[in-house]
């Protein structure tokens, strides 16, 4: 794939991200009954939540995929032939 079409693909991925973080932002904001921040601090805190999220799966994604694979080796030690 081409490096500028991945790029633009990366860019609108996050964008996308952040805005449907923002949603959720304002949605809560509204049930609470809270004041709505102005525009580019509820943007901001959007980029930051979102940012956090990415990295927390990001962290657990990687041991739930070593969990896998520790559980496969150990069914290949065992001979299992459930492949």
């Amino acid at each position: 794939m081409d490096k500028d079409i991945k790029d633009d693909l990366k860019k609108l991925a996050k964008d996308t991200e952040v805005k449907l973080t923002e949603s959720i932002l304002r949605w809560k904001y509204k049930k609470e009954g809270k004041k709505m921040p102005d525009k580019e601090i509820l943007e901001h805190n959007s980029r930051l939540v979102a940012d956090k999220a990415n990295s927390i799966l990001s962290r657990r994604g990687k041991s739930i995929l070593n969990e896998f694979k520790k559980a496969y080796l150990e069914s290949k030690k065992r001979g299992d032939s459930r492949d």
